[in-house]
């Protein structure tokens, strides 16, 4: 897969399918610990399934910058590079 065949609107679902809301909470910028309410352990499984659904493996670095659906996109799209 592409940088250019990652679509931002599919991000965003798979995104608020794992957390159990409407694509529409899940704002580009929506903080997804202040707004969104994730905790840890959801966060951790947003990770698992963009893992797997991209095979990809992100670092602990790159965990840590994944704070909101803007930022997903930015280190999945450098990760398909």
């Amino acid at each position: 897969m592409t940088a250019t065949a990652l679509d931002k609107e599919d991000l965003r679902q798979t995104v608020a399918d794992v957390l159990e809301l409407d694509a529409a909470d899940v704002t580009d910028e929506a903080s997804f610990v202040d707004d969104l309410e994730v905790d840890s352990l959801m966060a951790l499984e947003v990770v698992v399934v963009l893992e797997k659904k991209y095979g990809v493996r992100l670092r602990e670095g790159e965990l840590k910058r994944i704070s909101c659906l803007d930022a997903a996109y930015e280190v999945m799209v450098e990760k398909l590079r």
